[in-house]
């Protein structure tokens, strides 16, 4: 079986199911695939090695490109690797363009194609995502899904349903095994050079985290969340990853001087565990990543979703989560009434670290069946 992984994300959804299924009672042969979609190598590293994952067996060193030459070009060099390695199966995980591009080869040349996170929609087709997640689906032999409502958008579209399995969510499965060893806030801030007294205190502080297109490409919407976040920093730090591209973009837009306010904590990018401890231990996080929609929400840790749409429903049905763009107002708005109320919500059902299991479980019995 080969696992498929292509950037940060994928690494904390394929840990746990490539432990699954090793420690399965009859262990199953599973080979790891890096395409290399992601270019931050020194992060790669750290990421793999916090997360116990062995190093890829085959690292297909695309690095970073425009959508159609990345995906064009992973698909090229996957395909001599699925010939060679001649596996029953090809699990991707989530909805980057080493899912779409590994599954699209797998599927042509007649492979089973497992995708993990299956039938998420966030219905917006400018999200490069959004047109992955879906047309991985379409290709995909086992769908394994982390809400019901995924199930009922597979339902939807077509999808038989034989294919279709609610397992719950590895993100939160790994969470939850690593909980106990992420690295304290002030050790994180300690290590970047950064005072701790920034963030210490009953006011707590925010986490930020900023990346899609739609809220760093256009200089007036940067502008606007970066004018708003400082203002928001006045009350309350605010601690802020930089995603490199988030980076280059503020410095293309001469931001770089509105960033300069002594409570917002600007941080190199990190790696997962200094991530989950800056996550779980804030009063609020602001964010338009996708998955840290999920882990605050079985973190019960309040989320504000700084994009018009989610993927993740189930957060919001939940209460943990909040969907209110990059409109200044509907953020303070949002930011006022998180601070002044505290975590509210629920975890999701199934969302209780054995997603894993549950996919090991189906896969075997899919072996099992092709070999009979």
């Amino acid at each position: 079986m080969l696992c498929v992984v292509g950037a940060r994300p994928n690494f904390m959804k394929i840990a746990p199911v490539m432990r699954a299924l090793r420690e399965a009672p009859e262990p199953v042969r599973v080979r790891l695939v890096h395409t290399g979609q992601h270019y931050d190598e020194a992060m790669k590293d750290a990421f793999f090695r916090q997360l116990g994952l062995p190093e890829p067996d085959v690292d297909l060193g695309v690095g970073s490109a425009s959508h159609a030459v990345q995906t064009a070009q992973i698909m090229e060099r996957f395909e001599p690797v699925l010939e060679r390695e001649d596996p029953a199966c090809v699990v991707v995980v989530g909805d980057v363009n080493s899912t779409l591009a590994c599954a699209l080869v797998a599927a042509k040349a007649g492979r089973a194609v497992a995708h993990v996170e299956a039938g998420l929609r966030s219905f917006d087709r400018t999200m490069p995502e959004e047109v992955n997640r879906v047309l991985t689906d379409q290709v995909a032999d086992l769908l394994f899904c982390t809400e019901p409502r995924a199930v009922e958008n597979l339902r939807g579209e077509g999808i038989e349903e034989g294919r279709i399995h609610l397992v719950g969510n590895v993100m939160i499965d790994t969470l939850l095994r690593h909980r106990e060893l992420a690295v304290p806030p002030a050790r994180t801030l300690a290590r970047h050079g950064v005072d701790p007294a920034v963030i210490e205190g009953a006011e707590g502080y925010i986490l930020l985290t900023l990346h899609r297109p739609a809220n760093v490409d256009d200089p007036a919407v940067l502008r606007r969340l970066i004018k708003t976040v400082r203002g928001i920093s006045d009350a309350v730090p605010v601690v802020f990853p930089v995603h490199p591209r988030t980076a280059a973009r503020i410095e293309a837009a001469g931001l770089g001087d509105l960033m300069g306010a002594r409570r917002i904590v600007r941080l190199p990018p990190l790696g997962y565990l200094e991530t989950l401890g800056l996550m779980a231990e804030a009063r609020l996080v602001m964010t338009d990543s996708g998955g840290m929609q999920e882990e605050t929400t079985a973190l019960g840790v309040p989320c504000i979703t700084l994009r018009e749409n989610t993927e993740r429903p189930i957060t919001v049905e939940q209460g943990t989560n909040r969907i209110v763009g990059s409109d200044p107002n509907r953020i303070l708005a949002a930011v006022d009434h998180v601070l002044a109320n505290g975590a509210q919500g629920r975890v999701p059902q199934l969302w209780d670290g054995r997603a894993a299991e549950r996919i090991r479980d189906v896969l075997v019995s899919w072996l099992n069946g092709r070999a009979g």
